[in-house]
């Protein structure tokens, strides 16, 4: 994970590589609580729900907090997942971070930590928290101490149209990495596209590197190499190669390098208007499928990611995670109320029923009734094996190489030998 003793000073130069300066970061938190003259404390709060209709629904119970607490005020700033990534980079060199702050956990979440720049939360949440879902509790776990509260948990699958897939001749969705690629190519047969995918973004092409590592090496392959910091095992140039048999196959859509995933002509929109059959994408895919173009109705299905043949990896083992959020150090105990409130199981209930995340209150499961969510859950329920985001789970540095090596791999310019070789160069750099 990096230097333990890491500074502040190691992020000043991906800060200026971001190009932002430090007038783009004002209004975070400093060392005081928050509070004015009148007695109101403000509390900010920064998140990437940036979609209909969960943009919507989170400001709605910002509001609701406040009703309940006069003497607050929550600031809201929400970015789009690139965008808060680079601006974090920059807010973490400058030592201020906001009150409130999206996190993924893993290897990101302990550098903060490891700059004593993030809140430990055990004893101040610990009467309710417990009471979460513990596999959704883990990313935010370092050295046995809880430094974020989750609101979200899932996994990354295919989202695939039904009916694209009737029209050409696929009965049921494959179970095999061999019956993908025939799905790939019956569905081009028909003159239809079969993936979807936000080239210029990266780290939805990190996904299918990510599943058939997994796939090919196992699960606990990829924690192994990470402590190990070496990725040139013949299992991970495998799961290159795969990939880019894949991509010999030309499944994406057309200009899918200059692609972003959210916007109107992006990812998630492509399958949402019926212009893609699949897209490898988490829990939340059909909140931004139907923000971001018409939406599939009954006719979105979700399968998880096939088994690679003769992998040592199985069908059962997923990849990916859940949203948390984290305190700065110092945020006042408004913040720490907050989490509560959201962490709250009538919160969580809403959340459920309005924006269809699965539930991070183990009492509000019976509000699912999205048939996909409910796909996606029980995935969850018989995991035999879970691996975090790799550019979640491991140090900024590496999990960055993986998403620019593995893109650089989609669009070309890298072999699947040179990817491991990248990944594991910079790994053994952050020694």
């Amino acid at each position: 994970m990096g230097d333990p003793a890491l500074s502040r000073r190691g992020f000043l130069a991906a800060s200026a590589a971001a190009g932002l300066g430090m007038t783009a970061l004002s209004g975070c938190g400093d060392s005081d609580d928050g509070g004015s003259s009148d007695g109101t404390t403000t509390v900010e709060w920064w998140n990437i729900s940036t979609t209909e209709p969960t943009k919507t629904v989170w400001a709605g119970l910002a509001k609701k907090f406040e009703a309940q607490n006069p003497k607050v005020k929550i600031k809201i700033v929400q970015l789009e997942n690139d965008a808060y990534k680079s601006k974090m980079t920059a807010l973490i060199a400058s030592g201020k971070l906001p009150d409130i702050f999206h996190t993924w956990g893993g290897g990101v979440l302990k550098q903060q930590v490891d700059a004593g720049l993030v809140e430990d939360l055990t004893d101040k949440t610990k009467p309710w928290a417990d009471g979460l879902l513990k596999v959704a509790k883990e990313p935010y776990l370092i050295d046995d101490k809880l430094y974020g509260v989750p609101f979200d948990i899932g996994m990354i699958g295919f989202w695939y149209n039904k009916a694209l897939f009737k029209q050409a001749g696929i009965s049921e969705p494959p179970t095999t990495w061999g019956g993908f690629m025939e799905a790939v190519s019956k569905l081009k047969s028909k003159n239809i596209t079969p993936i979807a995918l936000a080239g210029k973004e990266k780290w939805p092409g990190m996904y299918y590197w990510a599943y058939l590592a997994m796939r090919t090496a196992g699960a606990e392959a990829l924690s192994k190499a990470n402590d190990d910091k070496d990725f040139t095992g013949d299992d991970f140039v495998q799961a290159g190669q795969h990939l880019q048999d894949l991509v010999d196959l030309q499944p994406f859509q057309k200009g899918f390098l200059g692609a972003a995933y959210s916007t109107p002509t992006g990812q998630a929109a492509a399958v949402g208007n019926g212009k893609a059959a699949m897209e490898l994408m988490g829990q939340w895919a059909p909140v931004v499928e139907a923000d971001s173009g018409k939406g599939l109705g009954d006719d979105l299905g979700f399968f998880p990611f096939p088994a690679v043949e003769g992998g040592k990896g199985a069908i059962t083992e997923v990849f990916g995670g859940g949203g948390g959020h984290a305190l700065r150090k110092g945020a006042p105990q408004a913040a720490v109320d907050f989490l509560k409130f959201f962490a709250s199981e009538a919160t969580d209930l809403e959340l459920v029923k309005k924006t269809g995340v699965l539930p991070v209150v183990p009492s509000a499961e019976s509000a699912i009734a999205d048939p996909n969510i409910k796909a996606v859950q029980a995935q969850l329920k018989s995991a035999t094996g879970f691996q975090l985001y790799l550019d979640q789970a491991y140090a900024p540095a590496v999990g960055q190489e993986v998403n620019d090596s593995v893109a650089a791999l989609i669009a070309g310019s890298k072999s699947p030998q040179q990817v491991a070789q990248s990944i594991t160069k910079v790994a053994k750099e952050e020694q």
